[in-house]
């Protein structure tokens, strides 16, 4: 299991008093309206954050650092990742899993046949696509959907799944 969880990614700036425009990587936008700590990672180094402010426009979150408080401190982190620890998590309700938790997940068909390895998700507007990388090289597009995923085993991890009409082919 993974430790940490992306919530989003720094867009752009906001203003000049060191806000930046977020991306969220997570279903519930709302949550940055709670989010008191972060991790900023730059690709080079980890940067613990707090979390002074939030506020939203259109689909992103705007956030002000505690320590960044004007646009040139803060616009060299355009394009960092913000991650949560599991315990600064949003709470799962029954049923719900971390996309962290089921990346490399084995997925097996209903009878048991092995598909491959779960490598992607892929966030549509309707539902998700699990993308699962195939012994032949090929990858298997699978809506995530219950007629299609039948059960996530997270603590294996497993997917078992029923393959629709022509899903191979």
């Amino acid at each position: 299991m993974e430790d940490l969880l992306k919530v989003g990614i720094i867009t752009s700036t906001h203003g000049i008093r060191g806000e930046v425009k977020v991306f969220p990587t997570t279903d519930d936008i709302q949550r940055f309206r709670y989010l008191k700590a972060c991790i900023m990672d730059t690709g080079s180094r980890q940067i613990p954050m707090e979390v002074e402010g939030c506020k939203f426009f259109k689909n992103q979150a705007i956030l002000k650092f505690k320590g960044y408080d004007n646009i040139n401190d803060i616009e060299q982190y355009k394009n960092a990742s913000l991650w949560v620890t599991r315990e600064n998590a949003v709470p799962l309700e029954e049923g719900e899993f971390y996309i962290a938790d089921i990346i490399d997940a084995g997925v097996y068909e209903e009878d048991g046949t092995y598909l491959g390895r779960l490598t992607d998700v892929m966030e549509t507007g309707a539902n998700d696509v699990y993308v699962v990388q195939m012994e032949n090289g090929k990858e298997l597009l699978l809506p995530a959907i219950p007629q299609c995923v039948l059960e996530v085993d997270t603590e294996e991890p497993r997917l078992t799944v029923r393959l629709m009409k022509g899903m191979l082919e």
